[in-house]
């Protein structure tokens, strides 16, 4: 009996990180302190009677045993070390909500699903502990990672990076959430999803149901569970996050919305009588696409003004396939069409139509305005009128929409270039750089005014762009750029910068250092700073108030402009910004929209 088999940990399926309680006399098998090592306990295998050695403290598992187990194995009965009797029982009525029998125990070897009893009728399956020892249990499962392409393979392909969650790891995940009686986390998202229901869905196996649950609130989970900042938004406020890193919300999103989409179960939900009433939506962006989506399930005639031939706006031109697949956006598109919206292409309002005219000649009752903020911006130094110097517009517009990574496919001319500079430092800036070594570059180098701390950019992004070996040169900025006789770019004369005192940002202003002139060889430059409102909507609509900054005036709460029976929201209002705060405009504006056209006859 001194030398046991040592059995490596390792974590555990669904459902199974719980404390261990016997069920007749109710006394834990867990270790009470730390320094106690291990709980004997009898057991029986194949014919075989031995002992197992546990030591679980909360999550902490370590097991030994004289059994010769395998990996996979299941034993054929335990002995409580306190009473003595078997902890394999199914007769033991739940003590939680009454219920006669209690499931049967599963010990496996190889892991940490140690015994633990739950109520095969009403799944009690935190039955016998605390609430408190509940939240300690839960808070010490850690984050699940999703798996994801090799950086050594995906660099050269615009495969999608994360493969996502399987069954059991959002099943494990799911199980990290406290289920808070006051869920910040909610108070955390744009759009007001009902975050804690939908992840109890996910921890009772209800996939399709958790997905629903979504939609309830946002039109776009799919989409959404990729690209949205939950770091900064809904996971910011998560309380496991206080102790730990937060609940994996977006993640968990994408899985359920993936889930729906792949087994077919997307269903279109019921919707409002029709109420008589026309409303155009301009642009198919994320607020766009929201405020159709919500206005059309309130039982409006909703068409949407795109400029573009296909969907999605930004999602379509702006975000890389490795990060949003596009099948992804047609797929969430066609459902919005499946509800009722319709879509007319090629149409640019501001020069096929005008506001007045949509209200006026074609009979809209009320207008959104949603068209985003894409017009590219330069930093007007020497040098920017080089061939092969790009705006992040449009580089990424011929790479995305017009399928420039497909030539000879798609006969797009595709950008390219050896040594590759993109100046900016957030999420597009990232999408540009991850985009150039997949085009073939053989190095690309981002050059950022500021230090890392300061990186606008995901934390995630800036990750996977280092992971494929992006360089970074921080506390830089180029002055000007230098070319050929053939009036090509071939370099950057920069300037190194300090940090200062806070801005309007929040960051510390970068301050260049006289004297620290340097040039880099480059030959192409993509120059990802913003982008500002395109003047053209607004060169036929006088009447629409802008800001000093050239974007809409608009009431936060509503969207509503000064202009009658017009609505605004996302980054023609905000400025660049981020999807799902687009979203929740949009939202906020179908809300102030159908309020309105209730009023009106």
């Amino acid at each position: 009996m001194d030398l046991f088999n040592k059995v490596e940990p390792k974590y555990i399926k669904y459902g199974s990180y719980l404390h261990i309680y016997c069920p007749h006399c109710h006394k834990s098998l867990n270790v009470e302190k730390k320094e106690q090592k291990y709980i004997l306990v009898k057991a029986k295998f194949k014919g075989q009677e031995g002992e197992i050695r546990l030591s679980p403290y909360l999550n902490i598992f370590e097991t030994e045993t004289n059994l010769s187990l395998k990996e996979g194995d299941i034993v054929d009965d335990m002995m409580c070390p306190h009473c003595g009797k078997s902890l394999l029982v199914d007769d033991h009525p739940c003590e939680e909500c009454g219920a006669p029998k209690v499931a049967e125990f599963i010990v496996s070897a190889f892991s940490k699903l140690i015994p633990f009893y739950i109520c095969t009728r009403y799944g009690c399956k935190w039955h016998g502990l605390s609430k408190r020892d509940e939240q300690l249990i839960k808070i010490k499962i850690p984050r699940q990672d999703m798996p994801e392409q090799d950086p050594k393979l995906r660099k050269f392909n615009f495969l999608e990076v994360p493969y996502g969650y399987t069954a059991e790891l959002a099943g494990i995940e799911a199980d990290r959430c406290l289920q808070c009686k006051v869920p910040k986390c909610v108070e955390g998202c744009p759009v007001g999803i009902d975050i804690p229901s939908f992840i109890r869905l996910i921890r009772e196996g209800k996939y399709v149901a958790a997905s629903r649950k979504i939609k309830e609130s946002n039109s776009l989970p799919a989409i959404t569970g990729r690209v949205c900042p939950q770091e900064d938004q809904c996971e910011a406020m998560c309380v496991v996050g206080a102790l730990d890193k937060p609940v994996a919300i977006g993640r968990l999103e994408r899985f359920v919305a993936d889930y729906e989409r792949n087994i077919n179960a997307v269903e279109i939900p019921d919707k409002m009588p029709p109420s008589g009433k026309k409303v155009a939506v301009i642009g198919s962006g994320p607020a766009g696409l929201t405020a159709a989506a919500d206005l059309v399930k309130m039982g409006h005639a909703v068409t949407i003004f795109e400029s573009l031939h296909e969907a999605g706006g930004v999602l379509t031109y702006g975000i890389p396939e490795f990060r949003l697949p596009k099948n992804i956006v047609k797929s969430e598109v066609n459902y919005l069409k499946n509800l009722g919206v319709k879509i007319e292409f090629d149409a640019v309002v501001g020069k096929l139509y005008t506001i007045d005219e949509l209200l006026n000649e074609r009979g809209y009752d009320a207008i959104f305005v949603g068209v985003g903020a894409g017009l590219p911006k330069f930093m007007g130094i020497e040098g920017e009128n080089f061939g092969n110097i790009y705006s992040a517009n449009e580089y990424l517009t011929r790479i995305n929409l017009m399928k420039a990574y497909k030539f000879p496919d798609y006969d797009t001319p595709a950008p390219r270039g050896k040594k590759v500079a993109v100046i900016g430092g957030g999420n597009v800036a990232m999408d540009c750089a991850r985009t150039s070594l997949r085009m073939g570059a053989e190095t690309v180098t981002i050059l950022y005014r500021r230090s890392e701390k300061e990186l606008p950019a995901r934390v995630e992004e800036v990750h996977h762009a280092m992971q494929e070996g992006v360089n970074f040169k921080f506390l830089t900025a180029p002055l000007k750029y230098t070319g050929d006789k053939n009036g090509m770019v071939t370099g950057a004369e920069c300037i190194k910068m300090k940090l200062g005192e806070p801005d309007n940002s929040g960051r510390r202003r970068p301050i260049p250092i006289e004297g620290s002139n340097f040039t880099m060889e480059f030959d192409m430059i993509i120059v990802a700073i913003g982008a500002g409102p395109n003047p053209l909507l607004f060169d036929t609509t006088p009447d629409l108030e802008l800001n000093q900054r050239g974007y809409i005036v608009a009431d936060p709460e509503t969207g509503k402009t000064k202009k009658e029976k017009v609505w605004a929201g996302g980054d023609i209002v905000t400025g660049a910004a981020t999807v799902i705060s687009a979203m929740g405009a949009g939202k906020r504006a179908a809300k102030s929209i159908n309020e309105y056209l209730r009023k009106i006859k």
